[in-house]
């Protein structure tokens, strides 16, 4: 490579003497240009290209200390040596105060050693602008990443930070210079608040790299708080020794955020921010591990909301979560703050009450859940009822481990469905039986409807004052391959629970009005075929253009049909409901309430149903005796009945004592097993032609 130097000096002999000089190198090669002025010397220098300069600062039109200063404004990064004769050293060691890399003493200039000046001079600048290079280079890429850097030396004193440090820290990079690392960055531990040890502090005792202690906190110099996460590491120089060293840290409060809220949602519930199944479980094998130590017992609660599915099939399942949210928390203000309560998933919880509580306990706070949950909700505009029931089961007693508590409380859940829902029951190892007859009805019921296993049996209604009879309700069977007649308080819980209620309810609707269209045709007269209605199929979104098919397809006159749904499901929402039977009078069925007497209906929600029956339940009618008069609801319900112009029937006659009462109350119509058993087609239409029982 060869250097370009530029002479600027107006005496000919320097010049001839320091490119003679330049010529003769061995170190360059150099390559020289000679100018005689300050002003050609700024001109020449605009131009580019040159690597040094050997000034005299002795020219025609400048003199002095400003023909340096002059020339290194222009060209700075050029390095510049004087030229002055040995008087003026005094000024050339002046110009290297200001920036000149060194000088030559005139008459000093044939000796080689200009030359080695000149070209160690070039290489040194070269060098220092690589290194400046470097630096910048280094110091943009420590400002454009978002980690926070700092050094420090080999005391722990900050001699350096990045932008990202600044803005973490609060400390600007000048203030902090020469500070402690334990003031610029303080740290403590995020759970107790106490002082951490700052790891640079131990890079410089052991000469190794450290990682900040997991949980850190960064006190910003405004007192706020951010979490972060760091590492060190020492600074060594070319030599190997310790220098200093440097802590590289970032933020981690949202990761670390995020990283909790994950935790929390793997062990709750989102919809309601309940514990889950997973923390349930942890926290009952907890329970159980506390009370095998101390003795004491515990109690699971296994809760099912009855007939929920409903509210989505007919509200839908934004309604169905708003109810499910208000549940939780009326379930939460139920129990203290040592118990859990848990949604396990779709309408089921469980709640676990800490050790210590004993059966009367369990008692007392099943009976308080089932009180709570009974009161009314307000969703969306709806006045919703809902029940539960509940099973218990107790440790040690029942179970010693988590899955079988809360398999054993399942099933006594089940059986408090299978007793008339609203109720707890206790677990009893009996019922492992019942839950396993379930399982095998559950399998069953699948394909009865394709085997044709179901039949009706008919039970009639007759008017209490002609004794002609007024009708038939019809009647579920199951004719099971191995337990012959099956009534449906065996099997129509379990299929409300698989599903299969909806298409069993349209099969019985069905075959019902196909049956009493077909004794029409034969010239039997029959006023009307009742039909119970559940609550799925009730709530179900085509029910009532369901009826509009069947009663098409079967050609039964629509008067001829009566349906009958109990008062507990009219009233789980009676806006709702009120709807629907507007829909269903308005194709021209009869509507009957079942059960009438045993739900919370009200006078007011009654008068806006468009009901023809009012059934009597038959807890009312068995409570009825000649001796000792207990027939005060039945003569009220018969009296209403009457004044709102409904037909009232008394359901579960079943002697004479109790038919004469309702005779002279002057109901109208009755049924029950004083008149007759429910009867297969073929006897109904007998009795149909005879008015008699066979």
């Amino acid at each position: 490579m060869t250097y370009r130097v530029l002479i600027v000096t107006a005496d000919a002999d320097d010049c001839t003497g320091l490119q003679g000089v330049l010529g003769e190198a061995t170190d360059g090669p150099f390559s020289s240009e000679q100018v005689r002025s300050l002003s050609a010397a700024l001109a020449r220098m605009q131009s580019g290209g040159i690597d040094a300069v050997l000034l005299d600062l002795e020219l025609p039109d400048s003199q002095g200390i400003e023909t340096f200063k002059r020339l290194f404004a222009l060209a700075p990064q050029v390095p510049i040596m004087t030229l002055c004769v040995p008087e003026d050293e005094a000024l050339a060691l002046q110009a290297q105060e200001c920036g000149a890399q060194g000088y030559l003493l005139k008459g000093l200039l044939a000796s080689y050693l200009v030359a080695q000046s000149l070209r160690h001079i070039i290489q040194c600048r070269a060098l220092e602008t690589h290194l400046g290079l470097e630096r910048a280079r280094a110091e943009i890429t420590l400002n454009s990443i978002s980690d926070a850097v700092i050094g420090t030396d080999l005391q722990g004193n900050v001699d350096y930070l990045n932008n990202a440090a600044e803005h973490m820290t609060g400390w600007l990079r000048d203030e902090a210079r020469g500070q402690p690392i334990d003031q610029v960055m303080p740290l403590i531990d995020g759970e107790t608040a106490v002082a951490a040890v700052n790891p640079v502090g131990l890079v410089l005792q052991q000469n190794q790299p450290m990682g900040m202690t997991a949980g850190t906190v960064l006190v910003r110099r405004d007192g706020s708080n951010v979490a972060i996460e760091d590492s060190a590491a020492p600074i060594v120089d070319r030599g190997g020794q310790i220098s200093g060293a440097v802590v590289v840290f970032h933020d981690v409060s949202e990761s670390r955020a995020m990283a909790m809220r994950m935790a929390y949602l793997a062990q709750h519930d989102s919809l309601t921010n309940l514990p889950n199944r997973v923390l349930l479980n942890d926290r009952i094998a907890q329970a159980i591990s506390l009370a095998e130590r101390s003795g004491n017992a515990i109690a699971l609660m296994f809760l099912d909301l009855d007939h929920f599915k409903y509210i989505n099939d007919s509200l839908g399942h934004a309604a169905g979560d708003q109810l499910l949210q208000a549940v939780a928390q009326r379930l939460s203000a139920c129990v203290r703050s040592s118990d859990t309560v848990s949604r396990n998933g779709g309408d089921e919880f469980v709640v676990l009450l800490a050790e210590g509580r004993d059966m009367q306990d369990a008692s007392v706070t099943a009976q308080k859940i089932i009180a709570a949950l009974a009161a009314p909700y307000a969703i969306d505009q709806h006045e919703l009822h809902m029940t539960c029931s509940i099973g218990i089961s107790v440790y040690p007693a029942d179970a010693d481990s988590a899955q079988v508590l809360l398999k054993n409380a399942d099933t006594a859940m089940y059986h408090a469905k299978e007793t008339g829902r609203n109720n707890y029951q206790f677990f009893k190892h009996a019922m492992n039986v019942r839950a396993v007859e379930r399982q095998v009805i559950e399998s069953s019921l699948w394909q009865a409807l394709e085997r044709q296993e179901f039949s009706l049996h008919y039970q009639p209604k007759f008017n209490l004052k002609s004794g002609a009879i007024t009708g038939a309700e019809a009647l579920l069977r199951w004719q099971h391959p191995q337990w012959g007649i099956t009534l449906p308080e065996r099997f129509v819980a379990v299929a409300e629970e698989c599903g299969l209620i909806v298409p069993l309810g349209r099969w019985v609707l069905r075959e019902a009005c196909r049956q009493a269209r077909h004794w029409q045709e034969q010239g039997l007269e029959l006023d009307s075929i009742a039909v119970n209605i559940c609550a799925l199929e009730f709530r179900h979104a085509d029910f009532v253009a369901g009826v509009q098919l069947i009663l098409a397809e079967t050609g039964l006159s629509p008067a001829c049909l009566q349906l009958e749904i109990t008062e507990s499901v009219l009233m789980r929402d009676a806006d709702a409901s009120a709807a629907i039977l507007c829909q269903l009078k308005a194709i021209g069925v009869q509507l009957a309430v079942d059960d009438f007497g045993t739900g919370y209906s009200s006078l007011s929600y009654l008068l806006k149903f468009p009901i023809d029956v009012l059934k009597i339940d038959k807890s009312f009618v068995h409570a009825i005796s000649a001796r000792n008069g207990n027939g005060i609801i039945v003569s009220a319900v018969i009296a209403m009945g009457a004044s709102l112009r409904y037909q009232v029937v008394a359901e579960g006659v079943e002697n004479h004592a109790q038919l004469a009462f309702l005779r002279d109350e002057q109901c109208h119509e009755g049924q029950g097993y004083l008149f007759s058993h429910g009867l297969e087609n073929w006897q109904f239409a007998r009795l149909l032609r005879t008015r008699k029982v066979s």
